[in-house]
């Protein structure tokens, strides 16, 4: 027999989550009105990264998986990382 646990997420927490990423698309806007050169979209990418890491953790439900799942998901992001570190170094040094 399988026993399966049962995770609710109070509406709070979504919430919360909907003000953050309404708050980080906000900030994302804003700087691209700034003039920063190659910091505008590095900054971008970064804030969408951590959107990208609430998604994961709160609506895929991450924060209740497995540490071994969590692992793997880790080793994407590094990789993920990577590309961006390649592409902006490409994009700095033109």
């Amino acid at each position: 027999m399988q026993t399966e646990s049962v995770h609710i997420t109070p509406y709070r927490t979504y919430a919360w989550v909907l003000i953050a990423l309404m708050t980080l698309t906000l900030i994302t806007v804003t700087v691209t009105w700034i003039n920063l050169s190659a910091l505008t979209v590095a900054i971008a990418l970064i804030i969408a990264t951590v959107k990208a890491y609430i998604v994961l953790t709160y609506f895929m439900h991450l924060k209740f998986e497995s540490s071994l799942f969590r692992v793997f998901v880790a080793m994407v992001l590094m990789i993920y990382v990577l590309v961006i570190l390649f592409t902006l170094s490409d994009y700095l040094l033109r």
